[in-house]
């Protein structure tokens, strides 16, 4: 849970970051930055800022926008009403990130974690980004990504996106954001 003022801080800062690496926004996606905390209540660990530009049938574009050391948690996209999961390309923009996808794992990750139950995080073949640089993870992937020590912008091009159906390995984990009173 997040309280209304730890929401607006939190897409302040997401907005100055995308500002500093030169993306513009208009006034309704400004308003519109969704913040994920992942209903874990520690935004700085574990949680993630996004834009939205457009999600139809077919296709999605988003803007993700990490803190440093912020943590998408392990999560995959499973098929939905008979389609098969969101297939998604991850662009560096700025900063670098570190992507944990199925395959053999690395021996020295370079990040870690945040504290979590036993079996959240299973997943250790990293593929570090750096601007221009980008992965195209496969649908139904178990995936979770970290930035790096000063942040991290990420384009995200995929399929139609359908993040209430995502499968998060933390039971503890719920997608929407909620505000607390």
């Amino acid at each position: 849970m997040l309280t209304p003022a730890e929401l607006e801080s939190a897409r302040a800062r997401a907005r100055r970051a995308l500002e500093q690496a030169g993306i513009v926004l208009t006034e309704t996606e400004t308003k519109g930055i969704e913040v994920a905390d992942f209903g874990l209540s520690d935004l700085e660990r574990t949680g993630l800022e996004l834009v939205t530009y457009v999600n139809t049938q077919r296709c999605c574009a988003k803007e993700l926008v990490l803190f440093p050391g912020q943590t998408c948690p392990q999560h995959r996209h499973p098929p939905v009403d008979g389609q098969p999961g969101k297939e998604e390309t991850f662009r560096c923009r700025r900063g670098r990130v570190y992507l944990y996808v199925e395959g053999t794992p690395t021996l020295d990750p370079r990040c870690r974690p945040p504290k979590a139950a036993p079996g959240c995080y299973t997943v250790w073949h990293e593929v570090a980004l750096n601007p221009g640089e980008q992965y195209t993870i496969a649908p139904d992937t178990w995936h979770w990504f970290q930035a790096g020590p000063e942040g991290a912008i990420v384009s995200e091009f995929s399929t139609r996106s359908t993040d209430a159906h995502d499968i998060f390995s933390d039971p503890a984990i719920e997608r929407a954001t909620k505000l607390m009173e």
